[in-house]
């Protein structure tokens, strides 16, 4: 990111310089899907693409923005938070969390600008929410404290958005540190951080298929893993383990739908805990293993991917450098993530995009992407 050009686009829309920039990371989550809001396990980082605000406070309670890359403009006040449509509702929803909690506001003029791809499932909505918090605590004047600024961001998304995501993108945005993955609890938020194994590289392989979480089958798979809690009679999925799960479901009868969900969300838990272990341990070749059983869990049980995304993960297993590859986010479209041999990083990028582009007729996008830091001011 030019620094200098977001200060400059600043000061050709306000006439003054910035006070402040703050940052947001997307993240890709590398396993542990749809396990968060069944309170599971899952192992995301925080990636070098993000999104940043140029920013300085009001001396009245108006947010004025410019989103530089919609070419679009939002203007609201803190004291009169009206419900509407668009990118800055995700701004929105964090100033009213973050007012319903005590939280005294200052408004701020500000241009904000960023390098997730929209709609790949890498969380830029959660950026968003992120660079949000981290600009009204820096013209407000409050600490900042990144695991509950993430708990603030989820809940704006849940009910003021509407998107009923569970935690991990917020945590992985808010607490992450560079080198490093996010091991998170998404039941008691206690997490640890884990370095990326030296010799490997995190390449994101975007499919160019986009899916809308809000009209998605989304809320439809979290209703469905909630009747199976409720059939199990346990708080959440993440109360069944593997050997439970196969004793219940061999003794009594459960809708053959529902036991597909519960059956990733159990089996996808346990992939986490061991991941977390062998990304410890360093062992690559067992990690890539999960990755592929993972896959064929949300494809198989969870029914969450589409042609694209198989397509794209079978290209990158394909290659001798791939030790495995998933599709990664909410599915129905956007990224697959590839565990890959850091020195053919190049060769696995060119050959998975020329055979992705004949089978798929699509160009992909390929993102070769480091652990990055969470939230932050940046120094300028």
């Amino acid at each position: 990111m030019n620094i200098q050009n977001l200060e400059q686009s600043f000061s050709t829309y306000f006439n003054s310089k910035p006070e402040f920039i703050v940052r947001a990371p997307g993240r890709v989550n590398l396993i542990g899907e749809h396990t968060d809001y069944n309170d599971g396990f899952v192992l995301p980082m925080a990636i070098d693409r993000a999104v940043w605000m140029a920013l300085s406070p009001r001396d009245d309670s108006q947010i004025r923005i410019r989103s530089l890359d919609l070419e679009a403009d939002s203007v609201f006040d803190l004291n009169s938070l009206t419900k509407g449509k668009g990118w800055a509702e995700y701004i929105k929803g964090v100033a009213y969390e973050l007012q319903n909690a005590g939280y005294s506001l200052r408004g701020f003029d500000a241009v904000m600008t960023g390098n997730i791809p929209r709609g790949a499932g890498l969380s830029s909505s959660a950026a968003v929410e992120l660079a949000a918090a981290r600009a009204f605590a820096a013209t407000s004047g409050f600490a900042w404290d990144a695991a509950q600024m993430a708990k603030f961001a989820q809940k704006a998304e849940n009910e003021w958005v509407g998107v009923n995501c569970g935690i991990m993108d917020q945590m992985a945005s808010a607490v992450c540190i560079e080198g490093h993955v996010l091991f998170l609890d998404c039941r008691s938020l206690e997490y640890q951080l884990a370095p990326l194994p030296e010799g490997i590289s995190i390449v994101i392989l975007d499919t160019s298929t986009r899916r809308g979480l809000v009209d998605s089958a989304y809320n439809e798979r979290r209703s469905q893993c909630e009747e199976a809690a409720f059939w199990f009679g346990v708080r959440a999925l993440r109360d069944v383990g593997v050997l439970d799960f196969k004793r219940k479901t061999k003794e009594e009868r459960l809708d053959e739908v529902v036991l597909k969900r519960a059956r990733h969300i159990v089996t996808e838990n346990a992939r986490v805990l061991e991941a977390y272990k062998m990304m410890k341990a360093g062992d690559i070749k067992r990690l890539g293993e999960l990755f592929n059983a993972s896959h064929d869990s949300l494809r198989d049980d969870f029914e969450v991917t589409n042609d694209a995304l198989n397509i794209m993960v079978s290209c990158a297993r394909e290659q001798q450098s791939c030790y495995g590859a998933r599709m990664t986010g909410a599915g129905f479209g956007g990224c697959a993530v590839a565990l890959v041999r850091e020195e053919y990083a190049g060769e696995f990028t060119k050959n998975v995009s020329d055979v992705y582009r004949q089978r798929s007729g699509l160009e992909a996008g390929i993102y070769n992407c480091r652990p990055s830091e969470g939230a932050n001011l940046v120094n300028r």
